[in-house]
This record gives structure tokens, sequence and C-alpha cells, in this order.
């Protein structure tokens, strides 16, 4: 339940998503809040959703609050357009979406080595009436080919997320296998093995896969996890999802990444989020 705390947290690097929390303030109080509630680690979704190329000022805004607020930054996203909102990526979407995702690129992979963020994320985007899955699919690899290079050249890797049908019903990569097979096809094309799986838990949950064979199978191609509790997409304890459990499982698998907390905060302010989790826990080791 909320308020009751992990025995076995310390064991795992949390980061916080201050694209889901902390949303109530605006995006450079986001920083400070999240240090605040003890942590020192953040990933975000690109933040700019009307621009793939935002000022320099803006770019320099944001650098200058994680910076100022002494935290990490882990993760971020690559441009995927409406997102909270109706789009779920744009890189495989013929025509605009994909040069501004192509656009986006340079921008997102200099703004994250500035902070010496070492994980992009690139959504696939949604699937578009009359445009057929096979030119969608060719171009969506042609764009990973583009962003594993760019991820490589900052000593970065990217990662290539499953969704969930229920809410995504037009994305393509809604199964464990659909976003690894995926991640293969990259590496394959690249020749660099960069490209990563990004398992979130919440979103593998509410497909109705096998979470503990799907991590024995993808453990080892996996470069980030992202949990949320099930039902609902709030914080650990208010489902029920045994991701404490799930989470062991991931270590004892091999994997020592980050653990995105990327969840909704419900009706209360994101600092009053956090009580599952203990203060010692909080701050990456």
């Amino acid at each position: 339940m909320p308020g009751s705390e992990w025995g076995t947290a310390t064991e795992q690097r949390f980061n916080v998503n201050l694209s889901i929390l902390f949303t109530e303030l605006p995006l450079l109080e986001r920083p400070a809040a999240a240090a605040a509630a003890g942590f020192t680690a953040v990933e975000l979704w690109w933040p700019w959703v009307d621009s793939p190329t935002p000022e320099r000022s803006e770019l320099d805004a944001l650098k200058k609050a994680i910076e100022d607020a002494g935290v990490q930054l882990t993760g971020l996203n690559f441009y995927a357009g409406q997102l909270p909102g109706p789009d779920r990526g744009a890189l495989s979407i013929p025509g605009a979406e994909s040069e501004r995702f192509r656009a986006n690129i340079g921008v997102a992979a200099d703004f994250a080595r500035s902070l010496g963020c070492k994980a992009l994320n690139a959504l696939y985007g949604n699937r578009v009436e009359g445009v057929e899955a096979a030119e969608q699919d060719a171009l969506a690899l042609e764009n990973l080919v583009l962003a594993a290079r760019a991820a490589d050249r900052i000593g970065a890797i990217l990662l290539i997320e499953t969704l969930n049908q229920p809410e995504s019903p037009l994305y393509p990569l809604v199964s464990a296998p659909a976003g690894v097979a995926v991640v293969d096809r990259v590496n394959e094309a690249t020749g660099l093995g960069n490209a990563r799986f990004l398992m979130d838990l919440y979103h593998l949950s509410m497909n109705g896969e096998d979470l503990p064979s799907a991590i024995d199978r993808y453990a080892a191609k996996t470069g980030h996890v992202q949990i949320a509790d099930n039902p609902g997409r709030g914080a650990p304890g208010t489902g029920t999802l045994p991701l404490e459990d799930l989470l062991g499982r991931l270590r004892k698998a091999g994997y020592e990444g980050w653990v995105g907390l990327e969840y909704k905060p419900g009706d209360r302010p994101s600092a009053a989020a956090f009580g599952w989790l203990p203060a010692e826990a909080r701050a990456a080791r």
C-alpha cells in the first residue's frame, strides 16, 4: 500500500520522470522539486512538444535548471509529437513528422551530451491510415539508424520502447518480442550494438504479458526499465503488480541499470507520491 516501504529498494537505482511526475510545476522548477524529494537522477520526454528544434535559450534554461538542482539527467526522449496527447512518436510517420524527428536528432543528442545523459529513447510512432505498414517500417529503420549513430557519437544507447495496445491502439510495438525485434534490426543495420530495449513493466502488464518470462528472456537486451503499478498507472502499491519482486528478478537476471519512476501521482502533489520508497533509497549510488 502507499506508505509501506520496500525492503530491497536500496539495491536499485531510481530516477524520476519529470514529464509525468511534478507536472503541477513549471518545467524549470521540476528538477529542484525532484532533488528536494531526495532524488539525484531524472529523465524526460522531449519537453517541447511543438518544436523539435527549440531556441537555444530554452535549451540553456533547462540545462541550467538541471545543473542547479544537482540532479543527473539519465534519459531523454527524442521528439515524439504531442506526448502526452494523441501521438506516440514521429519516426515512422512519412512526411512532416519524420522530418521533424530527423531535425531533432542532433539537437536532442547535443543536449544529452551537454548533461552527460547516456540514454536516448525513440518512440516508434502510430500506424497511419492509407500507408502500408511495410513503408512505415522501412522509414522507421532509416530513422532509427540515424538516431543510433547520433547516440553512439555521444557514447549513449538508443532505447526502443514497447507501449500497450489498450491505451495505444495504433502503436505497432505492443509486445516485448515486437520491441526486441526492432532493437535487433537496428543493431544489425548499424553494427554498433547500442540499441537496447526499454522494458516498461506497466505497459507489458497492460498487454497481459508474462512479466517474469519477459524479464528472463530480455533482461540482457534491456537498456532501461520503467515502472508504474497496474491498474491505474499509479505509484507502486496502488495496484496489484509485484513490482519489488519483478525488479529483484531483473537484478538477478543481470540488469544493473536505471529504474525510471514513470507513474501518475494521483490526486495529490507529486512530492507525496513517494511514500513507498525509503528516503535513503532515492539518491542514486
